[in-house]
């Protein structure tokens, strides 16, 4: 049983979690084993996310005064992997190791402030990286300053060609 001190002190760190993370997804764990929750730690700590169980009351207390509500998903036992790099991390480890252990049951998320169900969890789960997607928007960004390159050197490329041709004509 936790003091009114610890009860506090467990609000005001949510607080801090919940502020600070790109994501939280919430699962409910009830079933799994301690290897099983272990090895779920395991992998999510790898992506840099931690992986807490909560009291429901406190998640609750923690949440009141967010931009967000997530009291309708804090039912049964609750445990929240908060993402403070890549926001779809978490999502993915959850969900792959969810196929595999049925007992895994994802609830919600909460997500750059705002929060959705387990629809939310799962289109977040199909998302690419965060590095990908920064290629990717640094590809398209890159691509058309190499057409406006390659437009700009046509006619330098077509006068040397000419005067090649001129060359070679010369020559024969």
């Amino acid at each position: 049983m936790l003091t009114k001190e610890q009860k506090v002190q467990e609000v005001e760190e949510l607080k801090k979690k919940f502020s600070e993370a790109k994501s939280a997804i919430l699962a409910d764990y009830k079933g799994l084993n301690v290897a099983e929750v272990t090895e779920l730690r395991r992998r999510l700590r790898e992506q840099g996310v931690e992986f807490k169980v909560v009291k429901n009351t406190l998640a609750k207390i923690a949440t009141k005064d967010m931009p967000f509500n997530i009291d309708e998903y804090l039912e049964g036992p609750t445990a929240i992997a908060f993402s403070y790099k890549d926001p779809v991390a978490a999502a993915k480890i959850l969900t792959e190791f969810a196929k595999d252990h049925k007992n895994l049951e994802l609830k919600a998320a909460v997500v750059e402030g705002k929060a959705g169900g387990k629809d939310i969890v799962e289109k977040l789960a199909k998302m690419p990286p965060r590095e990908e997607l920064l290629a990717k928007a640094v590809g398209a960004i890159q691509s058309p300053l190499f057409g406006i390159v390659w437009v700009l050197q046509a006619p330098l490329r077509d006068l040397v060609y000419t005067l090649q041709a001129i060359q070679e004509k010369k020559a024969s």
